[in-house]
């Protein structure tokens, strides 16, 4: 028999990181409330206020294991409807720091479905909980509390969908999952606390992808292909099968360097890359629609766990507590710990925002540190460049010329980047000696790849 703590939770957003707040919250409130702004589409298409949802998403190896662990038989689910599933080593051409990698059996697996699929599934499933309520085109605009200000007892709510007035969701628990654009940091001033500090670090980013129907020219076997900006080619891109028969592309580039949309250029920019792949899965490929952007200006993470006073009944999850660049494809796997996180706190009520928050940014500080790290690579990217991160960016290229050539390093290297093992991991005596070994002179062609001109779109001498 359950023992809820509470009877009603609410949740402000309906994605990926407010559908996995809100299926634990199940567990101890008899009733959950899910409320988004946005309209909910009943099919797997994009949403206009995810605006990054139409370019490629992967939930990877860690983030893929707590999905199952919340969602008994969800990977058989994916795979029964078409969603391709691939060995993230294996299936994958990946080309880092310009060395490509070579394709051992890793038993990393890995679900290539679009964003919009996997939330829909996600939504379907959180649907299926008694208690949750998910509604859709409904705006929060403000914490209602107690008279002190100390508790938050629910929250201001307007349900455009049916052109009501302002109305008042009482809730024991209130769990902020809004994204980058969380109002929380001034409805906390309004309330007379404190915003938390703002971590940023501004890359650049833009996307542009386009989608097409399979298969990919040139792939072979194979089921995706990852390109990564390096800083002295700061243009990337990554192929990825979906369900329906499809595949996208998407292409990237960092510090302004944004790929174009109009079909001539989104080909032209392709042929710049390191390796050709991506130019010839496209150039006679079947095109659905038409290439579409996404800017991403900066990686923001904000300081919670530092206020020394926050108001009880009242949690920030998601985007709206740390978001990352996303060529590293850490959002929906963060998002999945959080939840975790979020279980392992609610043993009582009102839950400690303050015990939940450092436990948050115990989750977020190493793939924060991943991220930012190698975005500190780049030299334009402003930030704190301590002795740490200069020793982990002089290492990083030379192990990745090393996995060239080692299959167990390309494999070590993509565990860590899967949030499977920690960074230290790449480290470990072992991997140093084979790093060692591997950085001596090779006979025989080098695998380092040079990306074409970006004027002329031929290969560089």
């Amino acid at each position: 028999m359950t023992t809820h703590i509470g009877h009603r939770a609410v949740v402000l957003g309906a994605g990926i990181a407010g559908l996995l707040a809100a299926r634990v919250l199940s567990e101890a409130y008899a009733q959950v409330i899910v409320v988004d702004h946005d309209h909910l589409p009943a099919d797997a298409v994009p949403r206009r206020c995810v605006p990054q949802g139409r370019h490629t998403h992967v939930l990877i190896e860690r983030g893929q294991q707590v999905l199952e662990e919340l969602f008994p038989g969800f990977t058989a689910e994916l795979i029964g409807q078409g969603v391709p599933t691939l060995d993230n080593v294996r299936d994958v051409r990946w080309c880092l720091s310009g060395y490509r990698f070579p394709q051992p059996k890793s038993g990393m697996t890995v679900l290539s479905a679009s964003r919009p699929f996997l939330e829909d599934r996600v939504r379907a499933r959180v649907c299926e909980l008694p208690g949750v309520t998910i509604v859709d085109r409904c705006e929060s605009l403000g914490l209602v509390t107690a008279p002190s200000h100390h508790h938050v007892t629910g929250v201001r709510v307007v349900r455009h969908a049916d052109g009501s007035t302002e109305e008042v969701l009482d809730a024991d628990l209130i769990v902020d999952a809004t994204g980058r654009g969380s109002r929380a940091p001034r409805w906390l001033t309004e309330l007379g606390f404190e915003q938390p500090e703002e971590d940023r670090v501004h890359v650049g980013l833009g996307y542009a992808t386009r989608i097409y129907r399979a298969p990919a020219a040139g792939m072979g076997g194979d089921l995706g292909v990852v390109i990564g900006p390096t800083p002295d080619a700061p243009r990337g891109g990554a192929l990825q099968m979906l369900e329906g028969d499809r595949f996208l592309v998407t292409l990237m580039g960092m510090l302004g360097d944004y790929p174009p949309t109009d079909p001539d250029g989104f080909l032209d920019f392709a042929r710049t890359l390191p390796i050709p792949d991506l130019c010839v899965a496209i150039r006679d490929a079947d095109p659905i629609e038409r290439p579409r952007s996404f800017r991403f200006p900066a990686s923001i993470r904000r300081r919670y766990e530092r206020l020394a006073r926050f108001p009880a009944g009242f949690l920030v999850t998601g985007d709206a507590f740390c978001s990352f660049n996303p060529i590293y494809a850490q959002g929906m796997t963060v998002a999945a710990l959080e939840a975790i996180t979020l279980r392992r706190h609610l043993h009582r009520e009102p839950v400690d925002a303050r015990a939940f928050f450092r436990g948050m940014s115990k989750v977020v500080d190493v793939p924060w540190r991943m991220s930012v790290g190698a975005d500190l690579a780049f030299p334009e990217v402003v930030g704190d460049r301590s002795l740490g991160v200069r020793i982990a960016n002089a290492y990083i290229p030379r192990l990745h010329a090393a996995a060239a050539h080692d299959p167990v390093l390309a494999t070590a290297f993509l565990r860590v980047a899967a949030l499977v093992d920690r960074p230290e991991r790449l480290m470990s005596p072992r991997n140093m000696l084979r790093l060692l070994r591997q950085n001596l002179p090779h006979p025989g062609p080098t695998t380092r790849h040079r990306a074409p001109d970006q004027a002329s779109g031929v290969n560089a001498p």
